[in-house]
């Protein structure tokens, strides 16, 4: 019996209409692509600089421990979340949620909090490259080594507030009102 690692994306066939293969290849890759910077970012919590040059002052432990693996986990919830715009527990939610489940999600409550959120992204996104660039200020680092490490790590977050616009913009068009 083999052994499968990764999960196969699902048929298209769970939501009212069907999720175009395109927005089910990303929204399943999606945790994927945030999972280095997630990782990257862990050995802050524990005042490893990861190679940069920083003088502000260090908090506590019992603070950045929590905040940084929160962060992190935070961070891969939200872009599990937007499994939803793909999935049909995004249009109807799931029976085992109290008091509202079975009961169809209103699209504007999906696409207006994930066209809100990948705007944002993208913002913070366009700050981080033009930092890169050096229009604006940016962290140095100790040698290129370390800098190199963190723009491998850093990178693919800039593509998720796109990758967001992308997937409420076709659950927008899965869900609208047919006409006619």
């Amino acid at each position: 019996m083999a052994m499968k690692l990764l999960h196969a994306a699902p048929a298209t066939s769970d939501t009212a209409q069907p999720a175009p293969r395109w927005a089910l290849r990303i929204a399943y890759a999606l945790p994927w692509l945030l999972l280095p910077t997630c990782l990257w970012r862990l050995p802050f919590a524990f005042h490893f600089d990861m190679g940069q040059l920083n003088d502000a002052p260090v908090s506590p432990l019992w603070i950045s421990i929590p905040y940084v693996f929160g962060l992190s986990v935070l961070t891969e919830l939200a872009a599990l979340l937007s499994i939803g715009l793909v999935r049909g527990w995004g249009e109807v939610v799931p029976n085992w949620i109290p008091v509202i489940g079975g009961r169809r999600v209103p699209p504007m409550a999906a696409v207006v909090p994930a066209t809100a959120g990948g705007l944002l992204l993208t913002a913070v996104s366009v700050w981080m490259v033009l930092s890169w660039v050096g229009v604006s200020d940016s962290i140095a680092y100790e040698n290129g080594w370390w800098q190199a490490l963190a723009m491998v790590s850093i990178t693919p977050t800039a593509l998720w507030g796109p990758i967001l616009l992308a997937l409420a913009y076709s659950y927008q068009l899965r869900r609208r009102p047919a006409r006619g």
